[in-house]
């Protein structure tokens, strides 16, 4: 069994929610076309990246039903990306929308960039998995891959395929550590960004780091150019990926959860306090 995921790489327009509507139903096409399963978008496709949206002009389920529509005429599936509305202000969502038009999951950002513009949105309090034409499917988004918890509470709730719409820049690091979210959870990953200078590299890994030998293979299947702009094109082999889980020995296999209890002291400590950030002081060499 093969899931092809189509990714776009391109950048959608603020406020311009009909064109980007349009955009992403011709894409689809094409995506089909080519005989994708699901097509993956950009953080925040539809109504672009525009954090001075008010929360009630943000989006909600009502304003997706035509890609429902679309999704369900043409049997491809959709990741749909947007600020939508939520219950004081703004969230940056995804909807993962079925081969059938209907709404699988919507996930919210749980790690919004706090630290930046995003401090105005709402963040969301779940990670949440959905089953896609046979595949179980989680979605994390944007600065949700810095925290290696994402992945894997997504593993942990038997996520194959991780889905994650992006948009930012300098990708090195950021490249090597998806595919480390990848091998470490066992789990296929690809991911969306819009095109540009220092952004780009849309992407996609296998879970599968060595053969039935024990000698190294490249896990990446999908890396675009910084500057390359249009769809993009990953498969992932899920009969391979899940006797791979079956044999190997990370993701929840060999786990000492006795010794993560720290995991969940929220707490911070110098050097990691920042501006707006509740916290202790302690351990601060300066004082």
């Amino acid at each position: 069994m093969i899931l092809k995921v189509a990714i776009l790489q391109m950048r959608s327009i603020r406020r311009a929610y009909a064109e980007n509507i349009k955009t992403i139903t011709e894409k689809m096409v094409e995506a089909k076309r080519n005989n994708a399963d699901i097509l993956l978008l950009p953080e925040c496709f539809i109504t672009g990246y525009d954090l001075t949206i008010d929360n009630e002009k943000a989006l909600t389920e009502t304003d997706i039903e035509p890609l429902c529509d679309k999704a369900k005429e043409l049997g491809i599936g959709l990741v749909a990306t947007a600020l939508t509305k939520g219950k004081s202000s703004p969230q940056n969502s995804a909807y993962v929308i079925g081969k059938h038009g209907g709404i699988l999951m919507k996930y919210s950002k749980v790690h919004t960039c706090d630290f930046a513009d995003e401090k105005a949105l709402e963040s969301g309090t779940a990670f949440s998995v959905c089953d896609f034409d046979g595949v179980r499917i989680g979605v994390m988004i944007c600065y949700d891959r810095e925290y290696p918890e994402s992945a894997r509470i997504l593993m942990l709730q038997g996520a194959e395929i991780i889905l994650v719409p992006n948009d930012c820049g300098s990708m090195r690091p950021r490249l090597q550590a998806l595919s480390t979210r990848a091998y470490e959870n066992m789990c296929g990953l690809a991911m969306a960004n819009p095109d540009g200078r220092n952004a780009g590299n849309s992407c996609a890994f296998s879970p599968i780091c060595w053969d039935m030998n024990g000698e190294c293979v490249d896990n990446t299947l999908l890396l675009a150019d910084a500057g390359a702009q249009g769809l993009f094109y990953a498969d992932f082999d899920m009969d391979a990926i899940r006797a791979y889980r079956e044999r190997e020995m990370m993701g929840n296999t060999f786990r000492k959860v006795s010794a993560y209890a720290e995991l969940l002291n929220d707490k911070v400590d110098y050097p990691f306090i920042r501006e707006g950030k509740s916290h202790s002081q302690k351990g601060n060499p300066s004082e």
